[in-house]
């Protein structure tokens, strides 16, 4: 069928900066075609904007919800009127429903991650897992990963304004669950090529090496890397980061952020709609290149 604006037609979108480069559109408009429903998804670039009163435009306007990308996932949450219990534990959101004027953030990036490792027949329960960052995303990895039973997770983390959060993250994990986190400066080298060592996952929820700093990687030393690591960037513009070629040449196996993203997208378009997404049509169109 043809797709067409309608006087009916409801608006949903993406907040954060940068967003021109995103697929999330793409992916979501073409759900509504095949799936025959009255729905558009755009971007909004909310560089220097009011997120209170842009929030409060959206829900004027009734929108069927949103995603929320850089630097809002954490910024949103004042604005909301609940949190799911994942989300609220994250204490971050990147999908947010309208129910009736009520906006209800969840956060699907953890669930999203996790199912993608499954496409590279990684089990997170096999070995201790390195997580760099400790942001929105990485809050949400880290809480799936240790509910999902991975039994060691190292965080690092830069001296910075996250660092705070890191520390809480780890605290959280350690009270929560099973699993045993604790924290590294990523300044400190030793430590760090200790825990690569043991660890059968390394994952980077920074946004060092995203466009257009492509030349950047977490990882200076490619000798930290073994063969033994499956490396995995969540970033997917470029879709071969630098830390993913450094790591490829050691002998690792490597995956971006492409199949997260289409994964947590199947979850908040369930979440907004109750529907399945066409998966395996959506990964040919957008994903297989």
């Amino acid at each position: 069928m043809s797709y067409n604006i309608t006087g009916h037609t409801r608006l949903g979108g993406l907040l954060g900066t940068p967003v021109s480069h995103s697929i999330s559109p793409m992916m979501y408009n073409e759900t509504f075609r095949l799936l025959d429903l009255d729905f558009v998804y755009l971007c909004f670039d909310t560089a220097g904007a009011d997120l209170a009163g842009l929030v409060k435009a959206l829900r004027d306007m009734n929108v069927f919800g949103f995603n929320l990308t850089m630097p809002e996932k954490e910024r949103i949450l004042p604005f909301l009127d609940d949190l799911s219990p994942a989300a609220r534990m994250i204490g971050a959101v990147n999908t947010v429903k309208n129910e009736n004027g009520r906006l209800i953030g969840h956060n699907t990036d953890g669930t999203g991650y996790i199912r993608s490792l499954a496409d590279h027949h990684y089990d997170i329960t096999r070995g201790a897992m390195t997580l760099l960052g400790a942001g929105g995303a990485a809050s949400s990895i880290a809480i799936q990963a240790a509910l999902d039973g991975v039994p060691k997770l190292h965080i690092v983390n830069r001296r910075g304004r996250s660092w705070q959060n890191a520390l809480r993250l780890a605290d959280e994990i350690n009270r929560s669950t099973s699993c045993q986190a604790d924290v590294t400066d990523m300044a400190d080298l030793n430590t760090l090529r200790c825990i690569l060592e043991e660890s059968t996952l390394l994952t980077n929820a920074t946004s060092m090496g995203m466009a257009p700093n492509t030349e950047l990687s977490p990882i200076a030393d490619v000798s930290m890397f073994h063969p033994n690591l499956l490396v995995s960037d969540i970033i997917y513009n470029p879709r071969n980061t630098r830390l993913m070629q450094d790591a490829a040449a050691a002998g690792c196996v490597t995956c971006n952020g492409m199949y997260m993203l289409l994964y947590q997208g199947e979850a908040a378009f369930r979440i907004w709609t109750g529907m399945d997404m066409p998966v395996e049509a959506i990964r040919e169109k957008y994903f297989s290149r």
